[in-house]
């Protein structure tokens, strides 16, 4: 019985391999609705950003091609490769080559979800790669950020629920909290419950502010005082852990305490919003509360485009503003006049992050290529070609996964328990968001070449045995690529090496390319030729062309 099952989804893993599982595209789907009008704001961002290439006479990039369009599109929105059948239906068939139609299908596929959910999380617990017991807490902030990525909440109100969050603890009552209940508790606890990390940390998130350094003592290159940083901080002065020296300790509030004294001081100053002015307090509505209904408002001058900053810097590799979080006077938008722009729409579409995504992969600037072919375009701050980007961490394993059909039931949660996957996800955590410089470490690099997960990848013979459809081990289920590529009937060299391209590196094989790998796999004899096409894929996923975003 075991056995015929582990056949029926063998043949179902060759379909799928080979392209032929059933369309998920809908022969007749017109793209959404909200097209026209996304396609005009797409045509006014070309606009300025042309202007800019004219002023500096630089020659915009060529177009990218429907190949690394798709690749770009899924890594950005879903956080992984296409699949193979995906790849092979958009780039045959021309009915589906309408990009639009690519990233609408896209945004609705649980993985948009999952990525978005991972990005914020990371965002929110930068602390998580250097804190083992973080990790405990940060499936449940995940899961959380999923459900509203999920439930297409305007971005105002989940910054609203994060900021106001009720505490466990709060009105000083001792509240029991569950590690693994689904909420933004872990935003809290990162940040040890400390008013002015909070603050520090909400500034420079939602605000795109840098205002720490003013923690200690008036800034010393912007126009921040030590006195309001503090004030900020008062918005969260009534929240404690109920046990300091607890690292998990439950977490206590006074929600209507409206102001804090300077830490080292005896200096008590009261809670103001970062522009200066003093709140309207309601009745029984807590100083967090407030303090978010005055970072999502409409009339901000920070939220808007802090947010759409670090959106652009995600799709195009470098925010308008660099580093994204550093709004001040001594960093100016390289486009001001666009930063406004996308504030503006991001406004008037209620803050819908799924509307002003659409607009920013339409843009001609998103769809050129990664190909510098005048010198004069390598300035990142133009964006007149699009910047190489290495794949972080999870982006990575997510789509090795992908490329060999290796379906994580734990995908939904980064509680990875697998010891090969955590190790792979550790190596490759990097040390900075800029994934435009990255480099690949000779740890990182002998891990792709030598490492357990490509080996079981790239398995043949009596040891690439299929476990069937519920893999038990990582090397057993990575061998699903090989043994379907393998034991497809009918293929020839050349369907296999088309397969492992498209499914790696989301492309078909040059002609050169496959002129050399065929004669390279048809010399050989039987078992050689398996042996050698595994070779093949080994290369392939240790290209730069699979390890970056481009």
């Amino acid at each position: 019985m075991r056995s015929r099952m582990a056949s029926i989804v063998l043949v179902a893993v060759m379909l799928e391999v080979c392209g032929f599982s059933a369309s998920v595209w809908g022969a007749d789907r017109p793209p959404s609705s909200d097209w026209n009008e996304i396609r005009i704001l797409a045509g006014r961002i070309d606009a300025e950003l042309d202007r800019h290439l004219a002023e500096a006479e630089v020659p915009p990039g060529e177009f990218a091609t429907d190949a690394e369009f798709l690749r770009r599109v899924y890594l950005d929105l879903a956080g992984r490769i296409p699949p193979v059948s995906t790849a092979r239906e958009f780039l045959s068939n021309p009915f589906y080559s309408s990009r639009e139609q690519l990233v609408d299908r896209v945004l609705t596929e649980p993985a948009h979800a999952t990525n978005l959910a991972r990005v914020w999380r990371r965002l929110l617990l930068p602390e998580m790669d250097a804190n083992q017991q973080l990790r405990f807490m940060a499936p449940s902030l995940e899961s959380w950020l999923r459900q509203q990525f999920l439930a297409e909440m305007p971005y105002d109100e989940l910054v609203r629920a994060l900021i106001s969050y009720e505490l466990p603890g709060a009105d000083g009552n001792r509240g029991d909290f569950d590690f693994y209940e689904v909420s933004p508790l872990a935003f809290y606890i990162a940040k040890d419950a400390k008013p002015e990390n909070l603050a520090a940390s909400a500034a420079r998130l939602f605000l795109g502010v840098q205002i720490e350094c003013a923690q200690c003592h008036d800034h010393p290159f912007d126009n921040w005082k030590r006195e309001q940083f503090w004030s900020l901080a008062g918005f969260f002065s009534g929240v404690k852990k109920q046990q300091p020296d607890q690292p998990f300790s439950v977490i206590v509030e006074e929600p209507d305490r409206h102001e804090i004294t300077i830490v080292g001081t005896e200096t008590v100053v009261p809670a103001l919003f970062l522009d200066g002015k003093s709140p309207e307090w309601a009745e029984k509505e807590s100083s967090r509360t407030t303090l978010a209904k005055w970072v999502t408002s409409r009339e901000n001058p920070y939220f808007a485009k802090a947010t759409m900053n670090r959106l652009w810097a995600h799709f195009f590799g470098h925010g308008l503003v660099d580093p994204v979080d550093d709004f001040s006077a001594d960093n100016p938008p390289s486009h001001p006049e666009l930063l406004e722009l996308l504030a503006r729409e991001f406004v008037a579409h209620d803050f819908n992050l799924s509307y002003m995504m659409r607009a920013l992969v339409s843009t001609r600037a998103y769809q050129r290529s990664s190909l510098v072919s005048d010198e004069r375009q390598a300035d990142p701050r133009l964006f007149a070609v699009m910047p190489v980007r290495a794949l972080d961490a999870e982006r990575l394993l997510a789509s090795f996964d992908e490329a060999v059909l290796y379906h994580n039931p734990n995908v939904q949660s980064p509680f990875v328990t697998d010891v090969s996957r955590m190790t792979f996800l550790d190596t490759f955590t990097r040390g900075s968001d800029d994934l435009t410089e990255a480099q690949t470490s000779i740890i990182q690099a002998l891990t792709l070449m030598n490492g357990e997960l490509v080996a079981g990848a790239t398995q043949t013979g009596k040891n690439a045995v299929y476990t069937g459809d519920r893999p038990r081990s990582m090397q057993g289920a990575t061998t699903r690529l090989m043994t379907s590529v393998l034991a497809f009937p009918g293929l020839t060299t050349r369907d296999r090496l088309e397969l492992l391209y498209l499914a790696t590196v989301t492309r078909p094989p040059r002609a050169d390319e496959l002129e050399r790998y065929t004669t390279y796999i048809d010399s050989a004899d039987k078992q050689q030729r398996d042996a050698r096409l595994s070779d093949v894929l080994w290369a392939l996923l240790n290209s730069s062309e699979f390890l970056t975003n481009h």
